[in-house]
């Protein structure tokens, strides 16, 4: 994901995206657990997406912008 396609999404959106994305991330470490990783690099993107979609929520809220 582009940080470029985040910035065009509403805080709410983000907010969303942020809950999807965490709760992957833990359903991929559990099945790391239990060595099941077809993909263990999966993790790591999803991580740096997380970091963007953080990002750049932060830098909508440091502007003020609501909903």
């Amino acid at each position: 994901m582009k940080a470029a396609e985040l910035r065009k999404m509403s805080l709410k959106e983000l907010m969303e995206e942020e809950r999807k994305l965490r709760e992957e991330i833990f359903k991929l470490n559990m099945r790391k657990g239990l060595e099941q990783m077809d993909n263990p690099h999966k993790i790591r993107n999803l991580r740096k997406d997380l970091a963007r979609v953080l990002t750049v929520k932060n830098e909508k809220l440091k502007k003020g912008e609501q909903s």
